[in-house]
């Protein structure tokens, strides 16, 4: 059978398994609705696929969120500790040119429907300078990210200032003289509340429940790096080291005025944020508790505060959304997801998802190396294991962390335990040692032709 694999998506995930499919010599195409590469980091100040705004720099190191093929050092040795979308952005462009990925993405492209038909064939529909196509492939690759669609929060009444989703949050100005109330606790809740303190009238932050917030420098370290040194302590030990450790240099959220966590280190996704705490001691964010209702623009809180605001931004999380598969058919919305290593699906042998994970962590080096296993299968150089649907479903009962029942707890795995299990499954030699192979010189010609 002659492989044609199509991928949905050139952000950092797609573009790692375009690569390493071309580098087996395996015919592959990307489809990306975008002019470049980059996904959520091509910032753009008009609402649009990203979730960036101005002034958004990674929450991981650079260290941990480099490809092995091509680390930060290689790009730019001087690449901040925590770079900025920009610098993301011109990185994942100097990915793409290095290993001649361009010609092989059709920028402009939307990715409206894909039929499985059997274990050789996809149907896939796309959209192209307004004219609709179709193309069959022998398999389906979906990388297509999963902080683009909002999930919005719900409350009693209705408020009649402005209500947006942290997805529509560009930059601070627009809210200079202003009563915002940011909504959530996870890093962009606290980014936003960060950056409109600085120019608003009022900024006010509401939780639900406790949060941990995280240092991005301990010790002069960045915080991830500092925890790498502890990756062979288990999980539960670890997290609850991380815990004690977090309280002795912090102290207790209620000496800020915040509520306290009452889960595990590890069941809520910590915030990486350095200015938060400093902000709330300076005046400059309000700590609130959740919300009971709105009359018009007046905010009822659980603890009988009422409060006027101009603005609401919800920074409530995404939907994990696949809107080219019918709901009957793959609906990863809600419930658990049942793949193994987080990408081989247990029934639909030509389907892989790749980026589709939550780390502790930075996605792109298990994005790189879930790309280099899945070529590894397509070459013909590892067979999967034939209990998929057993492992799959051994992954979802016993996940890295127990953590809450939410829609965002669904694909978290600890950033460590997760490479080393992608690693296990590669042989030694999985890393390119040439990125313009022949392999991938004969396809591209062949292309050309």
């Amino acid at each position: 059978m002659q492989v044609k694999v199509a991928i949905i998506g050139a952000g950092p995930s797609g573009i790692t398994a375009l690569k390493n499919l071309l580098d087996l010599g395996i015919d592959a195409i990307a489809f990306d609705r975008n002019q470049e590469v980059g996904g959520n980091w091509i910032y753009s100040e008009q609402e649009s696929h990203s979730s960036v705004f101005e002034t958004t720099h990674i929450i991981s190191s650079k260290t941990l969120s480099q490809y092995e093929d091509f680390t930060f050092d290689e790009f730019d040795p001087e690449v901040a500790d925590y770079p900025s979308h920009e610098e993301l952005k011109m990185y994942f462009q100097a990915y793409a040119k290095k290993f001649n990925l361009y010609p092989f993405i059709r920028f402009g492209t939307l990715v409206q429907t894909c039929q499985w038909v059997d274990p050789q064939t996809w149907r896939i529909s796309y959209q192209i300078d307004g004219e609709s196509k179709t193309e069959q492939f022998t398999h389906l690759v979906v990388a297509n990210g999963h902080h683009w669609k909002p999930r919005y929060p719900s409350y009693p009444g209705e408020f009649t200032g402005e209500f947006l989703h942290s997805h529509q949050f560009k930059k601070a100005a627009p809210f200079a003289g202003k009563k915002v109330l940011v909504i959530g606790g996870g890093n962009s809740a606290c980014d936003v509340a960060v950056e409109t303190s600085r120019v608003s009238e009022k900024t006010a932050i509401s939780w639900r429940r406790g949060y941990r917030i995280v240092p991005k420098f301990l010790f002069g370290m960045p915080t991830d790096q500092l925890a790498e040194r502890s990756k062979w302590i288990p999980p539960r030990i670890r997290m609850a080291l991380n815990a004690w450790l977090l309280r002795i240099i912090i102290g207790k959220n209620e000496a800020y005025g915040l509520q306290a966590p009452t889960a595990s280190f590890a069941a809520v996704h910590p915030t990486i944020n350095d200015e938060l705490l400093h902000k709330i001691r300076h005046g400059k964010v309000k700590p609130r508790v959740d919300i009971e209702r709105f009359e018009g623009k007046t905010v009822l809180f659980k603890d009988g505060r009422k409060e006027e605001f101009d603005h609401i931004v919800a920074c409530t999380g995404y939907w994990l959304s696949h809107p080219f598969f019918d709901k009957n058919f793959i609906d990863y919305s809600s419930g658990p997801v049942k793949l193994y290593l987080k990408m081989f699906h247990p029934e639909y042998t030509n389907l892989y998802f790749i980026g589709m994970f939550q780390p502790f962590g930075c996605i792109w080096p298990g994005a790189e190396l879930q790309s280099k296993l899945m070529a590894q299968e397509l070459a013909g150089k590892w067979k999967r294991p034939k209990d998929i649907a057993k492992l799959s479903e051994k992954e979802v009962k016993n996940p890295d962390f127990n953590q809450i029942d939410t829609p965002r707890h669904t694909i978290t795995v600890d950033y460590h335990r997760f490479v080393k299990a992608l690693k296990k499954q590669l042989p030694r030699d999985y890393i390119s040692k040439d990125p313009r192979s022949a392999a991938r010189i004969k396809t591209l010609e062949s292309l050309e032709r």
